[in-house]
């Protein structure tokens, strides 16, 4: 399979809200309709799922519109009590840990899971099980075989959580969408209802993870950073949204596809049912927006524009949120061990095993 990979911020941000780039492959990809793209393709679950991450026009609004409504910002504001008791208590567990400790594993992970968790009203019993499957689903390595067998996993886990939901409903988003769902049928299929689960909760806390990774990363190969932002020089905003244009968290998002021919400079032309790729990690450092400092990490710099989150109709409705969990475990995490420092070279740092998720395997710290 071929596509464009779009690394320019200023063409990426266009494509992103030019109404002639879809991103349903039932309507606008010939290679998904005409069956050249076989279920047993890693990826196919990204292109396949019937939600709002893969609508166009009237279809997606109807679906962003019925998400966003479940998912308000008063209900997100709310957490906000929630995610600091999280954060602290996953801070007294690091406290009493061994060093060094993993902080991916023991804290950019516990927090937006159970962030998600609590939300959707994911049972305790199902989290592990479910990052484990959500995990594969990011693993761009992984064999076809395998591939499949973690999709089936994925929507047996969804579908057990809708049927216990439709038993024992709670004020939780999952039980609002099954609300939606049986108030009124023709606004929700079911298989719309656990394909929208399926992308809320999975992009629900791989981003946030990865912005907590790669800040934290950032912050402790950066010192004289960390230093400003402690004497108060730079604020923490200005440490997460470079995080962000720096290290974008999804890298490469797949797909969109062109509905009609679309020029994009320089006699380049995406045709008709082509596949699009969105890079938004390369966007982010863009030297025709950053200059020659793109690939630098800086919390001083005036523009830190960047598309991490998405732009136009499928801007991620989940940045506020992530955005709260970083400003709020970022600050909390430094001032309780003021002695934080990576446990090997930064060099030895390896990145995780996808194209699509950026973050690392592991982050290993001593905290004292």
């Amino acid at each position: 399979m071929v596509a464009w990979a779009v690394t320019h911020q200023d063409t990426l941000r266009d494509l992103l809200a030019d109404p002639r780039v879809s991103k349903d492959p039932r309507q606008h990809w010939p290679a998904y309709t005409s069956g050249a793209i076989s279920e047993d393709w890693p990826l196919h679950v990204w292109v396949s799922v019937q939600n709002m991450f893969t609508a166009y026009g009237a279809d997606h609004r109807r679906l962003r519109s019925l998400v966003s409504k479940a998912f308000t910002p008063r209900r997100v504001a709310a957490m906000r009590p929630w995610i600091e008791e999280i954060t602290h208590r996953l801070l007294d567990e690091l406290d009493a840990a061994e060093q060094p400790v993993d902080l991916r594993e023991r804290f950019a992970y516990p927090i937006p899971i159970e962030v998600i968790c609590q939300l959707f009203g994911v049972p305790a019993q199902a989290r592990s099980q479910l990052r484990k499957v959500v995990d594969g689903v990011f693993d761009t390595t992984v064999t076809a075989e395998a591939a499949q067998a973690n999709v089936v996993q994925l929507y047996g886990i969804m579908h057990e959580l809708v049927a216990a939901k439709r038993e024992d409903p709670g004020d939780d988003l999952t039980s609002g969408l099954i609300a939606v769902r049986e108030d009124d049928g023709s606004k929700l299929e079911e298989a719309e209802l656990v394909d929208t689960l399926i992308l809320v909760i999975s992009a629900g806390y791989e981003t946030t993870v990865n912005l907590l990774d790669q800040a934290i990363t950032a912050l402790l190969t950066h010192p004289e950073q960390l230093a400003a932002v402690r004497a108060g020089t730079s604020g923490w905003g200005d440490v997460i949204e470079e995080t962000l244009r720096w290290q974008a968290p999804i890298a490469n998002l797949p797909l969109r596809y062109a509905v009609e021919d679309i020029e994009i400079g320089d006699g380049v032309v995406i045709a008709k049912g082509d596949a699009i790729l969105a890079a938004y990690a390369a966007a982010g450092r863009d030297r025709s927006v950053h200059g020659d400092t793109a690939d630098r990490f800086d919390i001083t710099r005036a523009d830190k524009a960047h598309l991490a989150f998405g732009h136009g109709a499928h801007y991620c409705l989940g940045s506020p949120l992530a955005r709260m969990e970083a400003e709020i475990a970022l600050p909390a995490l430094f001032a309780r061990f003021p002695d934080l420092r990576l446990a090997v070279e930064p060099h030895e740092l390896r990145p995780g095993q996808s194209f699509i998720s950026n973050g690392h395997e592991s982050l290993p710290v001593t905290l004292k």
